[in-house]
């Protein structure tokens, strides 16, 4: 059995964070020891609001400290970071994710670098964005960026898909080993579809899903995404096959989600798909010249 140490937001209500991404881990076997960098009552794109707090400073060093007290540092496989309360915790995260490396040097950090949309109503903590640009990125075995996040941290525009791959390969040259680019938006291929890019040093691929027309769109889906490329990647699939596997489950939860008209994730309808997914969407090779 695999461990994934995760750290991220928490919402009482609904599927964001770590309440998007724990129970999908769990489903495919793993153990996870989730720590949360936020609670809230419900993600903060609802029109209503939301109440809650970001965990103090010190909260996560403190969590990890007891971990290592009762020597459970070195059974950790891996660390999954994402939405950041302040730019302090970040600091906080590097430290677990060095003390992890101390204790078990095969363990690897995934980052899904959560920068926030504000015109959606996604809003991340001053110092936040240079934090993942100067001190995450430098560390990151795997990232997980959408296409903004992308052009943040390339200092980029991107309109194309050619473009996009040239910006994942420049976090590759930076010692980032695995770039999920998880939603391409207007760099995609063939409009009207939802379309991914896995970057790695041995080639990249393409894959696609169906775009369901919400009349609100769920929040948590890139959560959603990052939480199951992982277990399935510490579950001993290859990165091909766990990127296949992970756009046919997140394809499932956004198929029942949008026949059950919800604006939450149906993470539990769905969790079938989790540990067997109908893959019907395969990943395409794309030619290694980067025009």
């Amino acid at each position: 059995m695999k461990r994934i140490l995760s750290i991220q937001s928490h919402v009482v209500f609904g599927c964001a964070g770590n309440s998007a991404a724990v129970f999908p881990m769990r489903r495919l076997g793993m153990e996870v020891w989730p720590i949360n960098t936020v609670q809230f009552s419900n993600h903060t794109q609802y029109a209503a609001g939301w109440q809650g707090m970001a965990m103090p400073a010190g909260h996560i060093g403190a969590l990890c400290e007891g971990l290592g007290n009762i020597e459970v540092l070195g059974r950790c496989d891996a660390v999954l970071s994402g939405y950041l309360g302040s730019a302090e915790q970040g600091d906080e995260i590097l430290a677990v994710v060095a003390a992890v490396k101390s204790a078990n040097p095969a363990a690897l950090y995934f980052c899904d670098p959560v920068m926030g949309h504000p015109e959606k109503g996604c809003i991340v903590a001053p110092g936040v964005t240079r934090f993942l640009t100067e001190k995450a990125l430098p560390v990151a075995d795997i990232m997980a960026p959408n296409l903004l996040e992308l052009e943040t941290l390339c200092g980029v525009h991107l309109a194309t898909l050619a473009q996009t791959r040239a910006a994942a390969h420049q976090l590759l040259e930076s010692g980032v080993k695995m770039v999920l680019v998880k939603h391409l938006g207007r760099a995609a291929s063939v409009a009207g579809r939802f379309e991914m890019l896995l970057a790695t040093p041995q080639g990249d691929y393409l894959i696609s899903r169906p775009l369901y027309d919400f009349a609100r769109q769920p929040v948590g889906v890139g959560d959603l995404i990052s939480a199951l490329m992982l277990a399935n990647l510490q579950a001993g699939h290859e990165a091909v096959s766990a990127f296949e596997r992970t756009n046919a489950a997140v394809d499932a939860v956004l198929r029942q989600t949008w026949e059950a008209d919800a604006y939450e994730l149906q993470l539990i309808a769905a969790q079938g798909a989790f540990a067997d997914p109908v893959i019907a969407h395969r990943a395409e090779r794309l030619a290694d010249a980067l025009a």
